[in-house]
């Protein structure tokens, strides 16, 4: 489905096909998106359906400032925080601005990973290692870390999802793939073939 399929004026009239077609349009991407922040099906379900319910209730609100997706990101991301911060409340959701590159950590440990195989990259082992690391990061790097990379919005795009600068957004992103390569490195270091460490 696409947006083609409905139009703004119909959502904003409270025309309920065009709403369902709008929930089957972008229902699989919040949920992905939710139970990848939380790592939990059943938060990511409660956290879909919170997503669309508070569209429902702010389409006739929505200006167009950005794109209904992005618009739908946004609330996505606020109902998983919301719902992090009241599972966790001692979890900082978000540290502010970002003071710039003193503050990216200095990896201890890398890996090439050039001499595996891409099976050996792309099994059910190595993925699942990845799933972990992913959610292990915290809270605010995870979110700029799937959007970007995982979701595939731009850098522009996430920004506006989360209201962050494009720099913050940089930074963020690059302190999670840092972080992400340093967690993987102990793991895929044991997988490398001998020849390889020579």
């Amino acid at each position: 489905m696409t947006e083609m399929e409905f139009t703004l004026e119909a959502l904003q009239a409270g025309d309920r096909m065009a709403f369902a077609r709008f929930v089957d349009a972008y229902s699989n991407q919040i949920y992905r998106l939710a139970l990848k922040m939380t790592g939990n099906p059943s938060d990511a379900e409660d956290a879909m359906q919170a997503t669309f319910l508070k569209a429902f209730q702010h389409l006739p609100a929505f200006e167009g400032r950005s794109s209904l997706s992005t618009w739908l990101y946004r609330i996505a991301v606020n109902e998983v925080l919301m719902m992090v911060r009241k599972q966790r409340p001692e979890v900082p959701l978000d540290g502010g601005e970002d003071k710039g590159q003193e503050e990216l950590p200095m990896p201890q440990q890398f890996s090439d990973w050039c001499c595996l195989p891409e099976s050996d990259l792309m099994d059910g082992e190595a993925r699942r290692q990845l799933e972990g690391a992913i959610q292990r990061l915290p809270e605010n790097l995870r979110v700029v870390f799937i959007l970007r990379d995982l979701e595939g919005l731009s850098i522009k795009e996430t920004s506006e999802a989360l209201h962050l600068s494009e720099t913050n957004v940089k930074t963020r992103l690059l302190r999670a793939r840092l972080n992400l390569r340093e967690q993987l490195s102990a793991y895929f270091a044991e997988r490398l073939p001998q020849e390889g460490l020579q």
